[in-house]
C-alpha cells in the first residue's frame, strides 16, 4: 500500500505500475486542487484502489477525540465519492492503529470503523522510507525483498509518495522485479478478498 501526499513524484510511480502492469493501494489525503482531483480520478481509471488515509493529516486534530476523527473521515470519504463517483471502504490510520500519538482509545476508533463496515489496514513489512527523508533506494529494495519470504501468507507492505521520498520510486522497479521472480507470488491491490493486516482488533493488541 503506498500513502499518497500530491507530489511530483506522481507521474514516474504510475509509470512505473504501468510498465510492470501492477495495481496498487492508494490511501489518500484531502486535497482540492485540480491536479489532485485529477490524481484521485488516475487512481480509479487504471484499476488501483483507492483507500482513504485521512482528510487532513493533522494528527493533533484528528486523534484529540472520536468526533474530530469521524468528522474528518467522512469529509474525506464524501469527497472522494464526489470526485470520483467511488465509496472508498477502506481506511488506514495516520501513524497506523498501534501509533502512540492519539489522545482517544485507538479501539473506539476501530469500532466506529467496524460498525460502519469500513475495513481499516496497517502493514506487516515496511519499506521504512519514512525513517529518514532520503533513505538509499538501494536500502528500500533491501527493506522489502530481504525480508518477503518470511510470510507464508499475504504481505502488506507500506510505503510513502511524498516530495522528499525520490528514492521510494527509484527503488520501486527492482522491489516489483525482485517480488515477481519469487515462487507462488503475486502483487495485488487491496480488495473485498484481501485478509486486513491489523495492529489492534476491537478489544485487543495483535502480537
Amino acid at each position: 500500500m503506498i500513502d499518497v501526499l500530491q507530489n511530483e513524484n506522481d507521474k514516474q510511480l504510475y509509470a512505473i505500475l504501468k510498465e510492470y502492469n501492477v495495481k496498487a493501494t492508494f490511501f489518500v489525503v484531502g486535497k482540492e486542487d485540480e491536479q489532485s482531483k485529477a490524481l484521485y480520478k488516475r487512481i480509479v481509471e487504471e484499476g488501483h484502489t483507492l483507500g482513504m488515509h485521512s482528510y487532513s493529516h493533522n494528527y493533533k486534530e484528528i486523534y484529540s477525540s472520536e468526533e474530530n476523527y469521524v468528522l474528518d473521515l467522512m469529509k474525506l470519504k464524501n469527497y472522494l465519492l464526489e470526485v470520483t463517483g467511488v465509496e472508498c471502504n477502506y481506511v488506514r490510520f495516520p501513524g497506523g492503529s498501534s501509533n502512540k500519538v492519539s489522545t482517544v482509545d485507538m479501539r473506539e476508533l476501530i469500532n466506529y470503523l467496524n460498525e460502519n463496515k469500513l475495513t481499516y489496514f496497517d502493514w506487516n513489512l515496511s519499506s521504512k522510507d519514512a525513517d529518514h527523508s532520503n533513505l538509499p533506494a538501494s536500502q528500500i529494495a533491501d527493506n522489502c525483498l530481504s525480508q518477503i519470504e518470511d510470510y507464508s501468507k499475504e504481505v502488506i507492505i507500506l510505503f510513502h509518495d511524498a516530495p522528499d521520498k525520490d528514492t521510494t520510486v527509484e527503488a520501486l522497479g527492482d522491489i516489483i522485479k525482485g517480488i515477481n521472480v519469487l515462487d507462488d507470488t503475486q502483487i495485488l491491490p487491496i480488495t473485498e478478498e484481501t485478509l486486513p493486516v491489523q495492529h489492534l482488533k476491537g478489544n485487543s493488541i495483535v502480537q
